[in-house]
């Protein structure tokens, strides 16, 4: 009896995930499609890199339009010509989103993507404008699209450090919740003061007014529509005022900590907590160090 074939026997290797984003979407093979798709989603070629720097002109030039057309002068003397622009863009960035989904193999996928949202989401507000006008002021979404310009310029350094800040903000939520939920009550309480001490008279009509007051003065120095007349309400405006130079700090020094504990420890596995995102657990820690949830194994 012959031993069995390993080959038959073995278990099929399971499939290696690309590292490039955009594989996820489906090159084609060959074809116009393929030819398309190194255009649009590839930058490592010179009709990529002429076509994503070109767009980048595109939008930033939209976003221009739509600005000038909040100006009542601007859009008084040049209004049709910013109209024509608004839909020329509108026009080219809807051409360049179907391009985008005809060139990949899975363009349902793509759509459902943050770029792919994106996209469409910049191109909506002028067809909405035609049964609810004002919309169009909405296209300023389209800045958003400039994010692309990480992989153009291929800046993996800014990459790794907005990776770093999101997993320090992401350890440090819970810190930043119960920081902010203390200064909602300081707030309360001193706009209620306000309100008891200065009174309708001085135009603390009402405690969310009085609130609105505390927050305005405990984050800036007030907007002066709104100040205390009396020696005790003034005297408790420079007590918030000195508060809120503190209030600023914390946080920043919250998130400043959780970036110096991640950095200080690059060897450290990386193991992601599933219940808050935390990283930077010893390799034989069971437990997430922030909320005491069960570590996954290591890989």
């Amino acid at each position: 009896m012959n031993p069995p074939d390993p080959v038959q026997t073995a278990a099929p290797a399971p499939a290696a995930r690309s590292s490039d984003p955009h594989q996820r979407y489906g090159k084609p093979a060959a074809g116009w499609r393929a030819a398309l798709y190194a255009v649009i989603f590839e930058s490592d070629t010179r009709k990529g890199r002429a076509f994503d720097l070109g767009l980048i002109v595109a939008i930033l030039l939209s976003v221009t339009c739509v600005v000038l057309t909040s100006m009542a002068p601007v859009a008084q003397r040049y209004g049709d010509w910013l109209a024509a622009a608004e839909w020329f863009f509108t026009i080219l960035f809807t051409i360049e989103y179907i391009a985008r989904l005809l060139s990949v193999q899975r363009p349902v996928r793509y759509a459902r993507s943050f770029f792919g949202v994106i996209d469409l989401l910049s191109i909506l507000p002028s067809y909405v404008s035609l049964f609810l006008p004002g919309a169009h002021v909405l296209l300023d979404v389209r800045i958003l699209r400039l994010l692309r310009i990480f992989r153009i310029l291929k800046l993996t350094l800014y990459i790794q450090e907005y990776s770093m800040l999101g997993h320090a903000l992401m350890a440090s939520r819970r810190k930043i919740l119960i920081f902010l939920s203390v200064v909602m009550l300081i707030v309360f309480l001193l706009g209620t003061v306000m309100y008891v001490v200065e009174g309708p008279a001085h135009g603390f009509t009402s405690i969310p007014t009085a609130v609105y007051w505390a927050v305005s003065t405990m984050t800036t120095v007030g907007f002066g529509d709104l100040v205390p007349k009396t020696d005790l309400g003034r005297a408790i405006a420079s007590i918030m005022m000195l508060l809120g130079w503190g209030i600023l700090a914390v946080p920043t020094g919250i998130i400043s900590s959780e970036i110096t504990y991640q950095r200080a420890q690059p060897d450290r596995p990386h193991r992601v907590c599933d219940g808050c995102l935390a990283t930077g657990h010893e390799a034989s820690a069971r437990f997430c160090r922030s909320c005491g949830k069960a570590l996954p194994p290591l890989a």
